[in-house]
């Protein structure tokens, strides 16, 4: 009886191991290429098991560069999820699509987008109301994910799939599990051997969840085709005075007309996986910092209270956002503290010599992959009066004007900054502007005694229980 399972466990083992050969071997050859570049690191051999010393360095070499914009081989699990898009992309595939891709962010875009922001700003509100002024804690993170995950689907694929109300369950699952999976992956090296990810299950769950979620982007792309076409050949004259359909990301991309179902399809997954955690990890993080900071909370209210009085109805316009400077300087703070992506990786183009004040230059080999810690920048004494604390004063405007400009990337910098940062900026201006103009709130942990934990993107290990407090009645 034993004997049978066991044959029958390694005869899979085997059977799996063929099937994923060609991952086995590229794993292999990545790890005899990193035994060789680290072989060609100057200072101490390594010691086994404790490694050699590490130097860290916090000037600009990297962001800079227009040849080091590589990513590593540590994206390649999420590439099967989200495929070659601009995040994952390089060399002159990148840049075309970086060039092509900018003009969706345009401010007249953008202006477009806003009315999606403050649609679903107004409907978490409305669910959250029912859970305020009972005094019971609620964990807002899973609040504000489905609230940006609605606005990401909404601006990206032109569809409505109100996760706030408890639609598309399965679309939303998906999305969530597939960024614990490949988190899961980057931190287990036992996984990164294929026939133990696949043994282990997980394997198996990972590729489930990316044919739903592909397989629902590639519906949207095809009725959105089909709806154009029909527009296209249809004979009926456009009434002016009816209001013209929102764009979406998605019907840009199908407009330009040079790119495949396929090429489309990465792009919109990539824009929905950039476009929803970071932003929502962004908004849950400033709520905590300011229920632990109520003098901070009461200035963000007054402000928002000068702008908009007593017509508490009224959506926030652009013009409405550009007075939020308080609101903004709160938000930068947040992104300083905790920035979503707290460590990005590339892998080296060209050699890069890193200078050292008192012994030999390190020469960092073409080829190698290096880790650049934004959350350390982000802390740096050298520009921050009081890096570990939450001081919206940072970004004064006067002490703005005065910093170095690579001391504050939590989107990146470079060539390869995030493409988004404005729809970003915009999104979480919009969403907390309409919770603070509602709500009070307090915070039940303070930083840093709930530490921040770095998965995929940078959440709090223990949630974010906050009590609510109705300012007012929808």
């Amino acid at each position: 009886m034993y004997t049978a399972i066991f044959t029958a466990i390694i005869i899979y083992f085997l059977l799996v191991a063929f099937r994923k050969r060609r991952e086995l071997l590229e794993f292999w050859r990545v790890r005899r290429v990193c035994n060789e570049q680290f072989e060609k690191l100057t200072g101490p051999p390594a010691v086994p098991i404790f490694g050699s010393t590490w130097y860290f360095k916090k000037d600009p070499i990297i962001f800079d560069s227009s040849v080091n914009i590589s990513k590593s081989s540590q994206y390649e699990k999420l590439k099967e999820w989200i495929g070659d898009g601009l995040l994952i992309s390089t060399n002159e595939k990148w840049r075309s699509r970086r060039k092509m891709l900018t003009q969706t962010f345009h401010f007249a875009v953008l202006k477009d987008y806003q009315k999606v922001f403050t649609a679903q700003g107004k409907t978490l509100v409305e669910v959250l109301q029912f859970r305020a002024d009972n005094m019971n804690p609620i964990d807002i993170l899973p609040y504000i994910k489905r609230c940006t995950l609605d606005i990401i689907c909404e601006t990206a694929m032109g569809c409505s799939i109100r996760c706030q109300t408890g639609g598309n369950d399965g679309y939303v699952n998906s999305v969530k599990r597939l960024s614990e999976l490949v988190w899961l992956y980057e931190k287990t090296p036992l996984y990164w051997i294929s026939p133990i990810w696949y043994l282990s299950g997980k394997g198996f769950e990972f590729d489930k969840h990316v044919r739903s979620t592909t397989e629902f982007t590639r519906r949207v792309i095809e009725n959105q085709r089909t709806e154009i076409s029909r527009k296209s050949s249809s004979t009926t004259t456009e009434n002016p005075d009816q209001p013209k359909k929102r764009q979406a990301f998605l019907d840009f991309l199908i407009n330009c007309q040079e790119l495949s179902d396929e090429d489309i399809r990465e792009e919109v997954d990539t824009f929905m996986f950039e476009g929803h955690d970071t932003t929502s990890s962004g908004i849950t993080f400033a709520i905590w910092f300011l229920g632990q900071h109520p003098e901070y909370q009461r200035r963000v209210q007054d402000e928002l209270d000068d702008i908009f009085g007593d017509d508490f109805e009224r959506h926030p316009d652009s013009e409405d956002l550009q007075r939020m400077k308080f609101l903004e300087q709160c938000i930068k703070e947040t992104l300083r503290i905790t920035p979503p992506v707290p460590l990005i990786s590339r892998k080296l183009s060209e050699d890069v010599k890193i200078p050292h004040p008192t012994k030999p230059d390190v020469i960092l080999p073409a080829g190698m992959c290096i880790i650049l810690k934004i959350v350390s920048i982000l802390k740096d004494s050298r520009f921050y009066e009081r890096p570990w604390e939450f001081y919206p004063e940072h970004f004064d405007p006067e002490r703005v004007t005065s910093r170095e400009a690579f001391a504050y990337v939590p989107f990146s910098a470079g060539p390869r900054n995030c493409i988004g940062q404005k729809f970003a900026m915009l999104e979480e201006k919009t969403v907390l502007s309409w919770i603070f103009r509602y709500f009070s709130v307090t915070s039940l942990t303070r930083y840093p005694d709930d530490i921040p934990i770095t998965e995929l993107i940078l959440k709090p290990v223990n949630g974010t229980q906050v009590i609510l407090r109705n300012r007012r009645k929808l």
